[in-house]
């Protein structure tokens, strides 16, 4: 069987949900695993879930919700109002997964991951990249944050990459259903949202077979389609974004 690249969406906490997607996808070691980032908030077990990560020595990348973690406490020390940023979009659960105590070694690892991945074809962000700058110039400020200005850019990114992001759920764009995927110029958001109740999709793709793989974190239904069945070009665009 050919090596495979799985990328997967936004855990938030969702430990059990990751548990079932894993064990449906059956990765092998000659498989590569990538994490988008936002391990971590809004959902019950976030220490579970980075402990999973490190323990299987998965690549992951820094989202939104790892660097609020960093930038409210990993100086050492808290920072109030910082704090209450983090606590407020959905902290307090991930404090609560680890009891109230994140071990150093946990945050070291946070302030280790990258911003990006670039794998060749496949380049991986959490949230996307700034249209007008350079490569080198983006930083946590929109690789982790950045939304519509990325979404709406009129030619790829890149002329010979495929930009995989996570960060925005993907019924938020227009008629777009929960479980969907979403496809632009140059880019694919496959975070379906597995927090929302709204959705509850966890997904994962596999970046070689153009398959996608999903469990539903309160029904436990499990799906696999290729990615063509549920991808929606984002209606601001004309074209479906290139895939091999």
């Amino acid at each position: 069987m050919p090596k495979r690249k799985i990328v997967i969406g936004d855990v938030h906490g969702h430990y059990e949900a990751l548990s079932y997607l894993l064990d449906f996808i059956s990765p092998v070691e000659e498989d590569e695993v990538y994490f988008l980032g936002d391990l971590i908030d809004r959902g019950p077990h976030s220490a579970q879930v980075v402990r999973l990560v490190i323990e299987n020595n998965y690549q992951c990348l820094r989202g939104n919700h790892e660097q609020m973690l960093l930038d409210a406490i990993g100086s050492g020390r808290i920072i109030p109002d910082l704090f209450q940023n983090w606590m407020y979009a959905g902290g307090y659960t991930t404090m609560m997964s680890y009891n109230d105590k994140i071990p150093p070694e946990h945050l070291e690892w946070m302030g280790n991951l990258p911003i990006y991945l670039d794998l060749g074809d496949i380049f991986l962000v959490h949230a996307g990249l700034d249209p007008n700058l350079r490569l080198e110039q983006q930083t946590e400020k929109q690789c982790c944050w950045i939304r519509e200005e990325f979404h709406n850019i009129s030619e790829p990114y890149f002329p010979d990459k495929l930009i995989v992001t996570g960060h925005t759920i993907t019924f938020t764009f227009p008629k777009v259903r929960s479980g969907q995927i979403v496809g632009g110029m140059g880019w694919i958001a496959i975070e379906t949202g597995v927090y929302h109740p709204r959705s509850g999709w966890l997904t994962a793709l596999d970046t070689e077979q153009n398959m996608v793989y999903q469990v539903h974190a309160q029904t436990k239904q499990k799906r696999t389609c290729p990615l063509m069945q549920i991808l929606v070009v984002y209606p601001n665009n004309n074209r479906a974004p290139s895939l091999k």
